[in-house]
């Protein structure tokens, strides 16, 4: 397939937005773009105007996608997916997400997977979500906070998705601020020294806004990064 795989550093550092940015763009230029979230949770504490991940993410995938063709698993307390599943009486198949997520793929020119908080998350109690990344072969862009202790957020993630032979395409700080103080340009370039990966940056934006802010990304060099399968990583006790 070809597409990205956006994780984050946490949660509620941006994946959404970004991944968000990513089918806006790529479906402004024409390009028939499915997204795909294994798993929603936190529905229970969405007020107002605010969409789900889910929800936003078929708002502006090109593929004709409802909200829950995006997310097959959606729960409402704000929990790690497998914590929200037991708490539902349910259990997450990951063969299911790996064949609906196929399936997305194969209906479009790209694919747009984003994660749950950060490579680690559980989806059951021994299959993470770096272990469907690996599955689906995508390159995979790490979203962080510019800010204070970034750092070592950023390079744990690199460091658990090249354990597993990920293809680490890039990492996007957001929301980047107009005037980045000395602390956010030294996270900004020691991520990258260290890392020995490119990060770009994603200023605050709207919602209108998404295909634009998308459109400063490097998406082709993302979605030409030569990928592989992963490689098995030990399973959860």
């Amino acid at each position: 397939m070809r597409g990205l795989f956006v994780t984050g550093t946490d949660t509620d550092v941006g994946k959404s937005v970004v991944s968000a940015a990513i089918c806006a763009a790529l479906a402004a230029r024409g390009e028939r773009v499915a997204a795909f979230k294994p798993v929603v949770t936190g529905l229970d504490e969405l007020r107002g105007a605010c969409p789900g991940d889910h929800e936003l993410l078929a708002s502006v995938a090109s593929a004709d996608q409802s909200p829950e063709d995006v997310a097959p698993y959606r729960f409402g307390p704000a929990a790690s997916p497998h914590h929200a599943a037991q708490r539902a009486d349910t259990t997450i198949d990951p063969s299911r997400l790996v064949r609906a997520a196929r399936a997305a793929g194969a209906e479009a020119d790209a694919l747009v997977v984003e994660g749950v908080g950060g490579l680690m998350v559980p989806l059951t109690p021994s299959y993470l979500i770096r272990d469907l990344a690996a599955e689906l072969a995508l390159a995979v862009i790490v979203v962080a906070r510019p800010g204070l202790g970034t750092i070592n957020h950023a390079l744990l993630t690199v460091e658990a998705a090249r354990a597993a032979g990920l293809t680490l395409a890039g990492v996007v700080m957001t929301p980047w601020p107009a005037r980045p103080d000395p602390l956010e340009a030294s996270n900004r370039e020691t991520v990258e020294r260290v890392a020995s990966v490119p990060v770009s940056i994603l200023s605050h934006t709207s919602r209108n806004l998404l295909a634009a802010a998308g459109d400063t990304l490097t998406l082709d060099a993302w979605l030409d990064a030569p990928v592989g399968g992963g490689r098995p990583v030990p399973a959860l006790a």
